[in-house]
């Protein structure tokens, strides 16, 4: 996953819903999926299908999770026999992982961290309808054909269930100009599960996006101490899955 620093092709269905607006490139990722943020406001998500995730089932978590947290709006979405695309209105902030916070990265960190807390306080996990338990992540993984390591079907006992982001790492919190925390994105895997599941993936994209030594402050941002060996797991599941 990157943020584009060169001009990117622009895929024929996003050009069709711009409208004829100004785009600007937001986000590339590891599937071959491109954001584009729209000059009227709006955002469009557009990529191949795959069979982890579907910006449908994205769209459904966008409107459940919108009626608790700052999530973007869903105005369309909809896709053919190869390719999905969503498309949202725009958010104000930026990336916790933009280059604006490349000099500050224990302000990013910090607000990935407090982020991440209000995000599982606010979402009621006694109404969420979407899984993201380990049970459930070992079962997708199933039937995309990886063979999951023995090791990981032994998981620790849940600490405390929250309904977790599914992809906590650093880019998709975005923070205003103050340094806080103001909203998250890329919601496609949301669903309940032990709130380590999250905790482990945003204390190890520190790693990936600003190096060594931000992991633990991460985590005391979130109000928790470290938990080694959930942390263990939990990054060892991300990592097979």
């Amino acid at each position: 996953m990157s943020i584009p620093t060169s001009d990117v092709p622009v895929p024929a269905v996003v050009r069709r819903l711009a409208h004829g607006a100004g785009l600007a490139p937001l986000w590339r990722n590891g599937r071959g999926g491109l954001t584009f943020r729209i000059d009227d406001g709006r955002v469009i998500k557009s990529g191949p299908r795959n069979a982890e995730s579907s910006m449908a089932g994205e769209a459904e978590r966008l409107r459940w999770a919108g009626a608790y947290t700052p999530v973007p709006e869903v105005l369309d979405v909809d896709g053919d026999e190869t390719h999905e695309w969503l498309v949202t209105r725009a958010l104000p902030g930026l990336s916790a992982v933009d280059p604006h916070w490349a000099d500050a990265p224990e302000v990013a960190v910090r607000a990935v961290g407090e982020g991440l807390r209000a995000l599982h306080d606010a979402l009621p996990v006694g109404d969420c309808p979407f899984d993201w338990s380990v049970a459930a992540r070992l079962e997708n993984a199933e039937s995309r054909g990886i063979r999951v390591p023995d090791a990981l079907r032994d998981a620790p006992p849940v600490d405390l269930l929250v309904v977790c982001h599914g992809d906590a790492c650093m880019p998709n919190t975005l923070m205003n100009s103050a340094g806080r925390w103001s909203a998250h994105v890329d919601l496609d895997a949301l669903g309940t599960a032990d709130r380590w599941a999250d905790i482990a993936v945003a204390s190890m994209s520190t790693v990936w996006n600003f190096g060594p030594g931000y992991e633990d402050a991460l985590i005391e941002a979130y109000g928790i101490a470290p938990d080694r060996e959930r942390l263990a797991y939990y990054r060892a599941l991300w990592n097979a899955t």
